[in-house]
């Protein structure tokens, strides 16, 4: 039986998880609007392995969502993650985060959209038939009306996540289904960090680097 640690912290959800053989067996996360993973994250970690009854030495990997999203969330998280690997000797798998999130949704037809806020006007998208089959890569892009016309005219295309918010006043067309309350969560990580683990799909630990899209601005405090 393969038992996985699966750590989500790209998106302002805090989110663990226990796996064992793709079925998540404890759960905790929190989303209250702020990014407070570096206090819950590791509080989280304990009470999984707690309620699944395991010890961290006994699991057998460690999955990470590795972006896009947060960079300071993303760093938090893949810290974490790694520091575990390196403690405990364990593999590291990671997750791609609009994979995670397109699973949260279930369509017959049409295409997915999950998209991450990336302020302003600006998300983190890619595309998923309803296979969860990606036929578009991921972009840092700015909506406008025209965005994503191409699948509209087809068909149905149903965007999630908290970049789809922003979105609902300037994509108006019959075929755009906008799904609310949707983020990245370790419970849907469950099933793909099994099937990667199986595969033996695994990162260098020592090398291995969040998925940050864009480069990291800092923006500088205006003067006084």
């Amino acid at each position: 039986m393969a038992t996985i640690l699966n750590i989500e912290t790209a998106t302002k959800n805090c989110s663990v998880s226990i796996v064992k053989n793709g079925m998540t067996v404890a759960i905790q996360e929190l989303n209250d609007g702020n990014y407070s993973h570096a206090e819950k994250l590791h509080p989280f970690i304990q009470q999984v392995v707690e309620e699944a009854k395991v010890s961290v030495n006994e699991i057998d990997a460690v999955a990470v969502s590795k972006g896009p999203g947060s960079y300071t969330g993303l760093r938090i998280g893949v810290s974490a993650a790694k520091g575990l690997c390196f403690a405990f000797d364990k593999p590291l798998i990671s997750i791609e985060t609009l994979h995670s999130l397109a699973h949260q949704v279930t369509v017959e037809e049409g295409v997915i959209v999950p998209m991450l806020d990336a302020r302003r006007m600006e998300v983190y998208a890619t595309v998923y038939n309803s296979n969860y089959e990606q036929v578009r890569g991921i972009k840092a892009e700015i909506i406008d009306k025209d965005s994503f016309k191409e699948y509209l005219s087809k068909g149905k295309v149903y965007f999630l996540g908290d970049g789809a918010e922003k979105c609902k006043e300037v994509i108006i067309h019959e075929n755009a289904v906008f799904v609310d309350g949707k983020y990245p969560s370790a419970k849907e990580m469950a099933q793909l960090s099994f099937e990667k683990y199986k595969k033996n799909d695994i990162e260098d630990v020592a090398y291995f680097e969040p998925f940050y899209l864009k480069d990291f601005v800092v923006t500088p405090e205006k003067k006084r």
